[in-house]
């Protein structure tokens, strides 16, 4: 509730904002700084929870890190398979005292999430078009749609990533320097980030070819048939 968000905001002294932004659907991977809170927001796919045949296979939420002198504290509005990894134990060597591990170990569970998500896709994309190669039905072209959508939504989500741990790295905001592993932890999500977003986009031109070769043949029976 907004009662809560004020409450904890005056506890910690962290500025309202870095919490309502988090829990805002539309909000974009960023960082901002506020005195000594500092807020990083990243974008995580989750299955869409109103999956209709007009709608998308899935989305992307954001997840708010606020990493102020004496605790991090996460926030989502969505359940994720990056938060429960933590809450279940499910990821080696976490640390909630190190946070700047905590944070790379984020980025990366993250990284690996879009991955997961886009072979998930290409394998359903393969499915459905051997489908189209016996089926009449409109059915296959809406599940065609629905993994359009989603790979909008990775590039989108992916394109922003890359820009923030540029950016991150740059002005050194996860203050790594001088910790050799945690550096070179950072330089591999980073490659990682560039190659999701890299597999997104072929992914997505792969897809729009084959919607566009479906569309000529839709055409073309309609023409013999007339």
């Amino acid at each position: 509730s907004h009662e809560e968000l004020e409450e904890v905001a005056q506890q910690y002294e962290i500025p309202l904002d870095f919490f309502t932004d988090s829990l805002d659907i539309d909000e974009r991977s960023r960082y901002d700084r506020e005195g000594d809170s500092r807020h990083i927001i990243i974008n995580t796919p989750v299955l869409n929870p109103n999956n209709s045949d007009t709608n998308t296979y899935y989305v992307t939420v954001p997840i708010g890190i606020i990493l102020i002198p004496d605790h991090v504290i996460t926030i989502t509005a969505f359940e994720n398979t990056i938060i429960d990894a933590f809450l279940k134990n499910k990821v080696k060597n976490f640390d909630p005292s190190d946070e700047r591990l905590f944070v790379l170990q984020l980025l990366e569970l993250n990284v690996y999430a879009f991955l997961n998500c886009l072979k998930k896709l290409n394998l359903q994309r393969n499915i459905i078009e051997k489908e189209l190669l016996i089926s009449t039905e409109n059915q296959q072209l809406i599940e065609l749609l629905k993994i359009e959508k989603s790979l909008v939504f990775f590039v989108n989500a992916l394109s922003a990533t890359e820009l923030l741990n540029m950016k991150m790295k740059r002005s050194d905001f996860l203050q790594l320097n001088g910790d050799e592993d945690k550096t070179d932890l950072f330089e591999d999500i980073i490659i990682d980030a560039s190659q999701a977003l890299q597999m997104a986009n072929i992914y997505a031109n792969i897809h729009n070819s084959t919607m566009e070769t479906y569309g000529s043949i839709i055409s073309n029976n309609v023409n013999a048939v007339m």
